[in-house]
């Protein structure tokens, strides 16, 4: 085979090996046969042409090039067009439904406690807050509980190395409040609070309060059951009531247990309310004078009552909830119910 007749093979080869490349790799292969600058079958025909007859190498040299130059634009072109194939593989199909995007959601006790908040503000408090490691005094003596009264016992307590303690209430918030503010006082104090408690389904060694404090010139008994009534049925509905019982409080006198209608049976009895058609909700009443005295209030001048709420109690029932451990298990299948 003469050198014009292999040039001529050559192309034919070529063509055939480029119609048949699929992948980057191949083509870099290709690259290699027909270009690789000691093997290469062009190199090879430059070769040849130093052996050639003087008279024909002009048109056998422009031969050359020419494939040279074919090639080079072949196997370029090629490698974009497999290249550009591949990204397109890649490409999102915007044809296809998106990917649902899953929303963060407020837990369900912050829900609630935003709630009360929103509602007792709207009556005209203002939100106050505390220390979570609190002393011996903001936590219980400033709230007439001495070292020996037995209510600590009811109180059992997380004390740390250096004396101080876990709040077991947020009512110290309204100890700092009345010591760097003269009446009139209007706060509530929400916060996280910490006792022994074992967990079950109604008790945890974590939870939330709300406490409410009003202090001015003639604030009476009533005027704190209006309030928690009004709170009660912007929360429950216009069916809600309230009732006071006598009760004991170290830092209030007279003290009080209020529940609300039980929102199962709307009052008829059931056995959730254990026939009585009311829940029990917390404490309450008038702000001792004993407790006035460790602020520098003028008892004689001035009342007030106060009153605690947990969170937790609030929201179950709410929610229709009956066990208190579920807030705190992280199980998305229950927070995802709540929005």
């Amino acid at each position: 085979m003469n050198l014009d007749e292999h040039i001529k093979q050559v192309r034919k080869d070529f063509q055939a090996d480029i119609e048949a490349c699929k992948d980057e790799k191949g083509i870099q292969d290709i690259h290699v046969k027909y270009l690789g600058r000691k093997a290469g079958i062009v190199t090879h025909l430059f070769k040849e042409l130093a052996k050639s007859s003087p008279a024909g190498r002009p048109a056998l040299g422009k031969q050359i090039n020419d494939i040279k130059n074919f090639i080079t634009e072949a196997v370029e072109s090629r490698k974009q067009s497999i290249k550009l194939g591949s990204e397109k593989k890649s490409f999102t199909d915007l044809s296809l439904p998106g990917q649902p995007q899953y929303i963060g959601r407020l837990h369900p006790l912050t829900l609630v406690q935003n709630e009360i908040i929103s509602l007792f503000e709207g009556m005209g408090f203002e939100v106050a807050t505390g220390p979570d490691i609190e002393t011996d005094y903001y936590n219980f003596e400033a709230l007439n509980i001495p070292e020996d009264h037995p209510a600590r016992d009811l109180q059992d307590t997380f004390y740390l190395n250096d004396g101080r303690l876990l709040r077991t209430h947020t009512s110290p918030v309204q100890i700092r409040v009345m010591e760097s503010c003269r009446p009139p006082v209007r706060i509530i104090a929400p916060g996280r609070v910490f006792r022994k408690d074992t967990p079950d389904a109604t008790h945890s060694p974590v939870f939330y309060q709300v406490e409410g404090l009003y202090v001015d010139e003639g604030v009476t008994l009533a005027e704190l059951k209006g309030t928690l009534l009004t709170f009660a049925r912007a929360l429950f509905g216009p069916k809600m009531n309230i009732r006071f019982r006598s009760g004991f409080f170290p830092f209030t006198e007279p003290s009080v247990e209020y529940d609300f209608t039980c929102i199962m049976c709307e009052g008829k009895g059931c056995s959730i309310c254990k026939g009585t058609g009311w829940i029990e909700i917390s404490g309450a009443g008038m702000v001792d004078p004993a407790v006035f005295e460790y602020v520098n209030y003028d008892s004689e001048k001035y009342t007030g009552y106060a009153w605690g709420m947990g969170v937790e109690r609030i929201a179950m029932l709410k929610y229709r909830i009956n066990d208190i451990r579920l807030f705190y298990e992280n199980d998305l299948r229950f927070i995802e119910q709540f929005s």
